[in-house]
């Protein structure tokens, strides 16, 4: 794509309505790339916005009608409401809007190569993983990831204008607008069901993505779980797998797998009875030993060298918000990790009981009424473990509180599997439940999507 009318509905001047958060940064730094002048606003300053503006990239911090003025084309995302007075002024003056998933469709078509990474799970891990594999040289792709990656400083990754690899979100079916190449699917769980309703409507989302491929495209898939095995079934064309259970026959899996002291595993990777190296990751848990065998599945079928692969995956850090560690007071430390799906918990849960620890006190938020409600049996059995899990008032997320459920049933709920949760309203007793009772030697986890991440911050003043 370039800014001399190959794709028309993207011209001029570029307002990005939201340009603070990841994707919108990465879509700017991408359109930037290829020639268009861009700018954007959000409401307030952040990394992201920061990273722009050392960029060159003008960012204005408020909504002011005057910011459109002159522009060609206002991109927003969907927080972002039609009230919003830029968009307003944009519609006044004729100003096409574009949907950010909108807007990441039209410029995948720009591309020779799309790669789609789907998954209820683990998107952004293996996303991150293929970045890093393409900053060793493995792959000339530009690279978009829906999370903060240290070692991009933001979300992306500028490559080649042949190549671009992307995470491909399933939530409100935002997928569809993408033309991959290459699909990889690495779950398919019940999650955003305040949209999808039903499991079945969720595996049909994921098989139309597939659908949108080429007659020659190829699909990755774990074998691992149930929902991608039977997409892959219903398959006809080309297609790869991965997983860590054999009885499934994946085409990519570990051998002789072992787990250093904090949980990281090294592991012979096998393709098809052959050993093609060893990998060494510096992740914690089983979770990210298999984004790291998706990601190797990926670059491998593209062409890179084992050895690209196994240099890359052996300098990997977690993204940002995946258990990740904040600090340590008086012997404590604290991690924080943004799970805020069954799947997502014990994944979490795993890497903080592989970690050397005398007790371990989890601060679980739900997000969102209808996660509470519609996953409550999961969540509530997610905790095997744990010697403390404290539980705070639901975080409502875009929702309002019908009355159906409440963090007190959650705790019952837990205390029905392991007895060892207690409801405590606000992060101000938490913290000092937290003070008084955890000691050196102790891990506290606190895990959820909302705004959880701040009693992190409060334990550590």
């Amino acid at each position: 794509m370039d800014n001399n009318g190959s794709n028309a509905a993207i011209r001029g001047k570029v307002h990005f309505i939201g340009i603070g958060g990841c994707s919108m940064n990465g879509l700017a730094q991408i359109l930037r790339g290829r020639g268009f002048e861009v700018q954007g606003s959000d409401s307030t300053t952040s990394p992201f916005t920061k990273r722009l503006e050392e960029l060159g990239i003008p960012v204005f911090i408020g909504h002011d009608p005057k910011n459109v003025e002159g522009c060609g084309t206002v991109i927003y995302s969907a927080a972002i409401k039609p009230d919003n007075p830029e968009r307003v002024r944009a519609r006044e003056l004729g100003i096409p809007e574009i949907e950010r998933s909108v807007a990441l469709g039209i410029i995948s078509r720009s591309y020779r190569e799309v790669i789609g990474i789907a998954g209820c799970h683990g998107k952004t891990t293996i996303t991150s993983m293929l970045a890093l594999i393409a900053e060793n040289g493995g792959l000339d792709a530009t690279v978009h990831v829906g999370g903060m990656v240290d070692f991009l400083h933001g979300g992306i990754r500028l490559g080649s204008h042949d190549l671009f690899v992307t995470e491909a979100c399933e939530y409100v079916e935002s997928f569809l607008t993408l033309h991959p190449t290459v699909v990889l699917i690495n779950n398919i769980d019940n999650d955003h069901l305040d949209y999808f309703k039903t499991m079945d409507n969720i595996v049909n989302a994921f098989r139309k993505f597939v659908a949108r491929m080429p007659a020659d495209g190829l699909f990755v898939g774990c074998t691992d779980d149930s929902h991608v095995r039977q997409l892959l079934g219903e398959f006809g064309g080309r297609k790869t797998t991965y997983g860590l259970d054999l009885t499934n026959s994946p085409d990519y899996y570990p051998a002789d797998v072992h787990y250093d002291g904090l949980g990281c595993a090294s592991f012979d990777l096998m393709h098809r009875g052959e050993r093609l190296g060893r990998v060494t990751l510096h992740v914690p848990g089983q979770h990210n030993m298999l984004d790291a065998i998706a990601a190797s599945a990926v670059a491998l079928e593209h062409g890179t060298d084992i050895q690209t692969v196994i240099t890359a995956l052996a300098r990997f850090r977690s993204v940002q918000r995946r258990f990740e560690y904040y600090g340590e007071r008086n012997g404590v430390r604290v991690f924080h990790d943004y799970a805020h799906h069954p799947a997502e918990i014990r994944a979490a849960m795993d890497c903080a009981l592989r970690t050397p620890h005398k007790k371990l006190f989890v601060v679980f938020q739900c997000n969102s009424f209808t996660r509470a409600r519609t996953l409550f049996t999961e969540n509530v059995d997610c905790f095997r473990g744990a010697d403390k899990v404290l539980v705070p008032d639901i975080y409502p997320g875009r929702e309002k509180d019908d009355g159906s459920v409440h963090a007190r049933d959650m705790v019952a709920g837990i205390n029905a599997q392991t007895n060892n949760a207690e409801y405590m309203p606000t992060f101000e007793q938490i913290n000092d439940y937290l003070l008084h009772n955890a000691a050196a030697g102790d891990i506290v986890l606190t895990l959820g999507s909302g705004d959880v991440y701040k009693q992190t911050k409060l334990f550590l003043e």
